[in-house]
């Protein structure tokens, strides 16, 4: 049947008002989307290679950031570089190590560029204690006020602020009382004798000891006063400069920070920390005590393990030791 004029003219006008209502519809879907956050489906330009440059940035640096504040906050990991320890920790152990049971920091070095940066360390849950294996921040050797490379060290807490520590024949006293030897330390037959080199190379400076028959000393503790003389500045002085005080003479007086000094009042504690590889070892028998402020953590477990001296990632997948994987530290 045909159609008049004016049906036709109706049904193209619906057409009309339908496209027109499609169209709208679509321009508020994309508008909500917008809204949203979300792209819009279509007439939406790319971003540009800077922009896309810039979100990549953003990404690293946040990712970069979180790594940090874990490192700093809860769990680190470090590998272990030499034998002083074995066979409780191996040189190529990874461990991971508790932070926060000392007390967790804002970082303490720049990553990659080994760079010391100025922390803050808050309260940690208790201080180490004998028996403990520590990681903590290297003094420096027993000549230097403040070590020429920022390192961290592995050693283990023999004895803490206020013992007295004393080794004959190696075997450890404090306070009198033998200590237990680590269950997988090392340890030789030789000892060194009282007149070996050993005692020009022993901390502190002119005190004699040797590596096997040592002390007995005090491990510092805040608030101890020592004496000081000529006599044994030179086994006080790096101590005290490493507590951040400048040490002279000056005709037989002794000046710190300008000011003539008789006396000397400890500010931290400290701890003795020695290599359960008691033989092959350089601890604080060699470079002094260690800063209680300066510990840093305790190993938990070994993650990975494999000798680390080798040139090629082949030849280093060959010394993988899975029996050490998931070892437990103590």
């Amino acid at each position: 049947m045909a159609k008049s004029l004016d049906q036709i003219r109706a049904e193209s006008k619906r057409d009309a008002d339908r496209k027109k209502n499609g169209k709208a519809k679509s321009e508020r879907i994309n508008l909500d989307k917008k809204r949203d956050g979300e792209k819009p489906a279509a007439n939406e330009a790319p971003q540009s290679l800077g922009e896309l440059a810039l979100s990549w940035t953003r990404t690293i640096i946040g990712a970069f950031v979180m790594v940090m504040i874990l490192n700093g906050v809860l769990v680190a990991s470090f590998v272990v570089p030499t034998g002083s320890m074995e066979s409780t920790v191996m040189t190529g152990d990874f461990l991971f190590v508790n932070k926060f049971i000392f007390g967790p920091s804002t970082p303490q070095m720049i990553p990659i560029l080994n760079i010391p940066i100025p922390y803050y360390r808050f309260p940690g849950l208790r201080k180490p204690v004998k028996g403990d294996v520590i990681v903590f921040i290297f003094p420096g050797n027993r000549e230097e006020a403040k070590p020429l490379e920022f390192q961290y060290y592995l050693k283990r807490c023999v004895a803490t602020a206020g013992d007295t520590l004393t080794i004959r024949d190696k075997q450890i006293f404090i306070n009198g009382v033998a200590s237990a030897f680590p269950p997988e330390g090392r340890l030789s037959n030789f000892i060194e004798s009282p007149d070996s080199d050993d005692r020009f190379r022993t901390f502190p400076i002119g005190a004699g000891f040797t590596r096997d028959n040592y002390g007995p000393i005090r491990i510092p503790k805040q608030g101890d006063v020592v004496e000081l003389t000529p006599v044994n500045l030179a086994q006080w002085e790096v101590f005290i400069r490493r507590e951040g005080h400048e040490v002279a003479t000056n005709d037989g007086k002794i000046l710190i920070d300008g000011k003539e000094a008789a006396r000397y009042t400890v500010e931290r504690d400290y701890c003795f920390g020695m290599g359960d590889n008691r033989d092959n070892s350089l601890d604080s028998r060699y470079w002094g005590f260690v800063p209680v402020d300066d510990v840093v953590g305790t190993p938990l477990i070994v993650y990975w393990s494999w000798e680390t001296n080798l040139p090629s990632l082949f030849e280093k997948f060959g010394t993988l030791r899975p029996s050490r994987l998931g070892k437990v530290i103590n």
